[in-house]
């Protein structure tokens, strides 16, 4: 484990105190879990930017594909 400095607001702080009074859970073991599930947001928003950002690459390409089988003519 590494051990890191970090300053907190003291309205953050003090909301968490209550909270971990409440939950009886180590303040240590909370703000790991608060940064684990921070980590799980962040990389999901960047791989809904990439994923955006791939998905324009290939729409115009995309549309002409699709245009072009809605030109094909279906003779049965």
């Amino acid at each position: 484990m590494k051990n890191i400095s970090l300053k907190i607001d003291d309205s953050i702080f003090g909301e968490t105190e209550k909270i971990l009074s409440s939950i009886k859970k180590p303040r240590n073991r909370y703000i790991n879990e608060a940064i684990e599930y921070y980590n799980r947001l962040q990389r999901r928003l960047l791989l809904e930017k990439i994923l955006k950002k791939e998905s324009e690459l290939v729409m115009k390409d995309s549309l002409t594909v699709l245009n072009e089988f809605e030109e094909i003519d279906y003779d049965d």
